[in-house]
């Protein structure tokens, strides 16, 4: 599997003892976390239970109460000096995109590199232009505003201004809901090409069980105010009831059975 780690090597991301809190409610209680590097990790969990809240903690956006996060090697910050050691080595693709509406698809992917401050104009415009190609959008889209593309087309903009500077870890925010199952199914596809093609480490919040069964290595369950994580097939024998009712339902057990007709019939192709 691509996510198991090489003998020796550390953790992409290590979250020990977090605990986050908002007035009176706990939401992470002593919550314990390794992300493996080239790893692709789905995150999954009930209403309430901090899943953008853990992902912002992890890149230094949202300071937690208590705990450490480690994020490729360096301790994470909540005073934004994180952000800024660790600039072009993550990247985060935010629910809906969240491209600024005012500037082309191209200016967004540039925005990055602007903030980095050495990167010449004319660079700036090659590599928009690389990244578009990169994400699978015409070459067209560089000059297009967020309104004038369709929603798929929104997630791969947005996708590509998280890769603006190369990073080592991908942050995604739900990035397959509001698609159609085509354009989500064509949305993982690229995520897997991406990780394959760049050696990217994915961590990706998501409700879509046809993604986490087609392209996540394991699946971390927040339950409990803490951490459950496994492979699906795992998670499918764990016996908390939340669990069992989301991994046991109709629609999982059909994501499953064709991820793995699907595994199978890649793994055939590959030999």
């Amino acid at each position: 599997m691509v996510g198991e780690p090489e003998p020796g090597s550390e953790p992409a991301i290590a979250v020990r003892g977090l605990v986050s809190r908002f007035g009176p409610q706990t939401v992470h209680d002593g919550l314990d976390l390794e992300v493996r590097r080239g790893e692709i990790l789905g995150v999954v969990g009930g209403s309430g239970t901090g899943k953008t809240v853990l992902l912002r903690t992890i890149i230094g956006l949202q300071r937690p109460a208590a705990g450490e996060v480690v994020l490729l090697g360096e301790p994470v910050a909540w005073d934004g000096s994180t952000t800024a050691s660790l600039a072009g080595r993550f990247g985060m693709l935010f629910q809906e995109g969240a491209l600024f509406s005012a500037l082309t698809v191209g200016q967004n992917i540039e925005v990055p590199m602007r903030e980095r401050g050495d990167v010449p104009k004319p660079l700036m415009d090659e590599l928009a232009r690389l990244k578009v190609g990169l994400v699978g959008l015409p070459p067209d889209a560089c000059g297009k505003f967020p309104s004038q593309l369709s929603g798929g087309m929104k997630k791969r903009a947005g996708l590509a201004r998280a890769l603006a500077l190369d990073p080592e870890v991908v942050f995604l925010d739900e990035p397959t809901a509001g698609l159609d199952p085509i354009g989500a199914a064509a949305f993982d596809e690229l995520i897997l090409d991406l990780r394959r093609a760049l050696g990217l480490t994915v961590v990706m919040v998501t409700h879509d069980l046809d993604s986490l069964a087609r392209i996540c290595d394991r699946i971390a369950v927040l339950v409990d105010k803490r951490i459950v994580v496994g492979t699906m097939a795992e998670l499918m024998r764990d016996p908390h009831p939340w669990i069992q009712e989301y991994f046991h339902g109709p629609r999982a057990r059909a994501a499953f059975e064709t991820a793995t007709r699907t595994s199978a019939r890649d793994d055939g192709e590959e030999h």
